[in-house]
C-alpha cells in the first residue's frame, strides 16, 4: 500500500510513502489501475481519476479547491494545479 484514499468520493489519494514515477498505486483495497506520472513526495496528493479544469478537487469527501488545468490520473496534485475555492455557506 503506497497511497490512502480517505473517502469514496475523493478524486485524489494521499501518498503514505514516496511514490516513484511509473509505480502502480495501491490502496488498502488493492491496485487502483493508476500509475504515477511523476515522483510524488510522501503526504502529497495524487489524482486517482481525471479531474477537468474547473472541477472540484475532493479530499476527505470535501472540495479542497478547483483544478486550474486538466489533471490526469497519476499526476501530482498541489498548488501548481489547484486554486483555492470557498463555497458559499
Amino acid at each position: 500500500m503506497n497511497v490512502m484514499i480517505i473517502d469514496p468520493k475523493d478524486n485524489v489519494a494521499v501518498a503514505v510513502e514516496p511514490v516513484k514515477k511509473g509505480e502502480a498505486l495501491e490502496a488498502r483495497g488493492g491496485l487502483l489501475g493508476v500509475t504515477a506520472r511523476e515522483d510524488i513526495t510522501i503526504y502529497h496528493k495524487i489524482a486517482i481519476r481525471s479531474i477537468a479544469k474547473g472541477e472540484p478537487v475532493v479530499k476527505y469527501g470535501e472540495h479542497i479547491g478547483l483544478a486550474k488545468a486538466d489533471i490526469e490520473p497519476g499526476s501530482h496534485v498541489h498548488t501548481h494545479n489547484v486554486a483555492d475555492h470557498r463555497e458559499a455557506l
